[in-house]
């Protein structure tokens, strides 16, 4: 009996013991044949590749006799459909949680009746004589460095969009088909140069940059015969200053605001130009300022302000004024949008009409070009619109979202002066609207 208790004890103390040695055995092998950690994304694993075909009309009353808008670039076809922007982004953004060194870039392309106002002298500007044309919106290599400031500050050369306004040349970050008076006439578009951002602290951020001026690269000929070359990269031989200063993240998120300028002489440096200015086009500056404040109520509603003053020293011309923006949303296809704007073209020489296809950079250049004024005027336009996006059901084209944005402008002086409909009409009524059609490839 007792040499059978003590067998007894024996066993039981062995699986006692020896319950959590194999416990551990068991989890040293899990540790084992356990999967590898994944490995961190490589740098690549961000870049995208997208885009969107952008189409649209403009009906106008009363019909223009030579077909024109005025008061519009990109809109300034009267019934007529135009291809306005086939685009393709292809781009590997900064890490906006970086830390350390990063680096990016971006490249855009545009294809369409909007290229005519938006090209880069020089580079592509006279390739394509046609009312769809072909040009680069930007091309930038950027880098965030971890100096200075808590947030580091981000350096991006090469050619990019301006700092300016509260539109842009991409359509999906506006609420409208048409373009306000500041957008067209106030501001610059791109610029080729470099650009610092310092982030000083979640709320303030500082711009400061250099470049060859509005719409340009490099190099500038005059001929003999007192014209520039049509392939000029540059309309004179000066540099410009492009910075400005955001406050973000007011109010709990709720206000936004921006100043910005651009400091640099923008006429053609020619001789016709320097007689009629009686000044030296590389000396004479022009002044492009702009604020814009963006405060989101509530959910549906963001209100925006965008104030804008320019000044040419070489003609003595003055112009600016403001525009107001109220977007709500109804529901999650649906948003409503009023726009309300007054600008003053104090001297005639902001605001024009380039009804050809070379017209827009041939002012730019001081070429010859067919390209006219609306007279001293005091303009305002209110506009109205949605911007409806339906649900698409499965197709074999593979599209997921198109946007629609059906609008109703009118147009008109304050003064007394008939810019509209071929310089007979102090104003006019437009109904347009336009189809976009994005997409994805990676």
């Amino acid at each position: 009996m007792e040499r059978s208790a003590n067998w007894s004890v024996a066993i039981v103390t062995a699986l006692v013991f020896s319950y959590p040695a194999s416990s551990a055995l068991s989890a040293d092998l899990k540790m084992v044949t356990k999967a590898p950690p994944p490995a961190p994304p490589s740098w690549w694993s961000t870049l995208t590749i997208d885009g969107y075909v952008e189409g649209g009309i403009t009906g106008t009353s009363p019909k223009p006799a030579d077909g024109i808008n005025f008061g519009s670039l990109f809109t300034d076809k009267a019934d007529r459909p135009l291809l306005n922007q086939a685009l393709v982004t292809i781009q590997r953004p900064l890490d906006p949680k970086a830390t350390g060194y990063d680096f990016g870039f971006k490249l855009q392309t545009l294809y369409g009746s909007d290229a005519r106002s938006t090209q880069f002298l020089g580079e592509f500007a006279h390739s394509i004589n046609s009312i769809d044309q072909f040009n680069i919106v930007e091309a930038y290599g950027i880098a965030h460095l971890p100096w200075l400031t808590s947030g580091g500050i981000d350096v991006k050369a090469g050619q990019y969009v301006t700092l300016e306004g509260a539109e842009t040349i991409y359509a999906l970050t506006n609420p409208f088909y048409s373009h306000s008076y500041i957008f067209n006439f106030g501001i610059p578009f791109k610029h080729t140069g470099a650009m610092t951002i310092t982030h000083v602290n979640s709320t303030i951020d500082i711009y400061a940059g250099i470049d060859t001026g509005v719409n340009t690269t490099f190099g500038n000929e005059i001929f003999p015969n007192g014209l520039p070359s049509a392939n000029n990269g540059d309309d004179n031989k000066a540099a410009a200053f492009h910075g400005g200063i955001a406050l973000n993240n007011l109010f709990d998120g709720a206000l936004t605001i921006m100043a910005t300028t651009h400091i640099g002489p923008e006429n053609p440096d020619t001789p016709a130009i320097a007689a009629a200015c009686n000044c030296n086009p590389n000396g004479a500056l022009r002044y492009l300022n702009d604020v814009m404040a963006t405060w989101t109520v509530n959910k549906q509603l963001t209100l925006t302000t965008d104030l804008n003053y320019i000044r040419d020293d070489g003609f003595h011309a003055t112009g600016g004024g403001a525009a107001q923006y109220a977007v709500y949303t109804i529901n999650d296809w649906l948003k409503f949008g009023v726009r309300g704007e007054i600008w003053r073209d104090n001297n005639s020489f902001f605001v024009a009409a380039f009804p050809g296809n070379f017209d827009f950079v041939n002012a730019e250049l001081g070429l010859p070009n067919g390209s006219f004024t609306g007279g001293s005027t005091t303009y305002a336009e209110v506009t109205t619109g949605f911007t409806i996006t339906p649900s698409v059901p499965t197709n074999p084209l593979g599209i997921k979202q198109v946007i629609m944005r059906p609008e109703i402008r009118y147009d008109t002086s304050l003064n007394g002066t008939t810019p509209f409909g071929g310089g007979t009409k102090s104003s006019q009524f437009t109904f347009a609207g336009d189809l976009i059609i994005p997409f994805t490839i990676k």
